[in-house]
């Protein structure tokens, strides 16, 4: 079977014999002076179009041209004098008519004008306008080192990584408790770690204590010193029921204390912000098999979550299965961290309905550990679309050295931190 060629029809090359012939539109070139001829009769029919809908602009433009080839430049001088105090005289004799005709359409002109120009940016500012960005590399590809140790604790702004806009990120504490989300292996710890890290010089001068939670005896052990010097730490679920019931004890007499005097906590070393760090919570709330067991701790970490938040106590959670059986009370969180999810559904638990059409997809996060591992998404207080962070990575070694420097008295100066600062 011959192929066909031609200018008209071409059929395209197949070298198999027994294939259906397939046809090809043919291609007609047009020549560059119709191309030419074409875009200036358009223009044409623009302008035509312009000085139809705009006739009085044409009648001005007529009366410039005429004056202009009768009498030159006196004459627009003189038109436009005459157009001046014409514009004057109706201001003094008819304002009503002026504003009107005049000064009305003028400034709705203008503002069309300055508004229309300056529009995508303002919409853009008040983020009601989608923001189109371009995206050459991914900013939390690689692991990140451990931060340093800052010199002060902010409570509200503490330290633990970066933002994919290359922004530091930090997680609040004060005022609130936080929920973590993730897999197995999705890098909840180098959050744990990351926040203790940053409340180093707080702990050290008393002003922010840590009650750890440990029923893995796998994350938390690394710094349990810390933990025993700068507040308490617990691992089997009997000691941690009693911890989470001394910790509602504690706070339920600073609210009495408190009652009527001031409703903001500010911590000193008399009431330390204290801190109820709790690894794998779902151990304790849905898996612990002990019935009264588990209903102690949930019935405590329930008080803690309502009504800790005013005196100074913060409970910071990490759980694998955010179901609702598995912890019934995720709702009393009010921040929520979500790494990687074995399921699209489980983004929505855990940061709310819409989440992941707005962009969460922490069920697509990878698991390879050293591009996955510790990126997360996260729901900002001042914006409803999920950021995307990254926390740094604290290593065995860096959990050694922090312990071993804030228990053993081996750091030269401990960093002052007044309570004010703490705030």
């Amino acid at each position: 079977m011959r192929n066909v060629t031609g200018e008209q029809l071409a059929q395209v090359d197949n070298p198999d014999p027994f294939a259906s012939p397939v046809w090809r539109s043919p291609v007609y070139r047009t020549p560059e002076s119709v191309i030419w001829l074409v875009q200036l009769l358009r223009l044409l029919a623009r302008v035509i179009w312009f000085a139809v809908r705009h006739p009085l602009a044409d009648a001005v433009a007529g009366l410039v041209v005429f004056t202009w080839l009768r009498a030159g430049w006196p004459g627009l001088a003189g038109l436009a004098g005459g157009v001046l105090t014409a514009l004057v005289l109706l201001r003094l004799i008819w304002p009503a008519w002026f504003a009107r005709l005049v000064s009305g359409p003028a400034r709705n002109r203008w503002r069309w004008w300055f508004y229309r120009r300056h529009w995508h940016a303002v919409m853009t500012i008040a983020r009601l306008a989608p923001v189109l960005e371009l995206v050459r590399r991914d900013a939390l590809a690689d692991p990140m080192p451990a931060l340093p140790i800052p010199d002060m604790t902010d409570l509200r702004a503490l330290p633990v990584g970066r933002r994919e806009d290359g922004t530091p990120f930090a997680i609040r504490l004060q005022g609130t408790h936080l929920l973590i989300a993730g897999a197995t292996g999705a890098g909840k710890g180098s959050y744990l770690w990351s926040l203790v890290r940053a409340m180093l010089p707080a702990m050290a001068v008393g002003l922010v204590h840590i009650w750890a939670c440990d029923p893995k005896l796998m994350e938390l052990a690394f710094g349990r010193a810390l933990f025993d010097q700068y507040g308490r730490y617990a691992a089997d679920p009997a000691d941690i029921a009693d911890l989470l019931e001394a910790a509602v004890g504690e706070m339920q007499a600073r609210a009495q204390r408190f009652a009527g005097k001031q409703r903001d906590h500010t911590p000193t070393p008399e009431h330390p912000f204290v801190v109820v760090l709790v690894d794998e919570i779902a151990f304790l709330t849905a898996y612990q098999a002990d019935r009264k067991l588990k209903d102690r701790i949930l019935a405590a970490l329930a008080t803690l979550t309502t009504q800790g938040r005013a005196v100074g106590y913060s409970v910071v959670a990490a759980l694998q299965d955010p179901r609702k059986e598995v912890l019934n009370i995720r709702n009393l969180f009010p921040d929520k961290l979500a790494l990687r999810l074995d399921e699209p559904s489980q983004v929505d638990m855990v940061l709310g309905d819409g989440a992941r059409d707005r962009g969460a997809f922490c069920d697509e996060i990878s698991a390879d550990p050293r591009t996955g591992a510790g990126v997360a998404y996260v729901r900002l207080e001042a914006a409803p679309d999920p950021v995307r962070v990254r926390a740094a990575f604290v290593s065995d070694d860096d959990i050694r050295d922090m312990t071993t420097a804030y228990t053993a008295g081996l750091l030269a100066e401990v960093p002052a931190l007044t309570a004010g600062e703490a705030a």
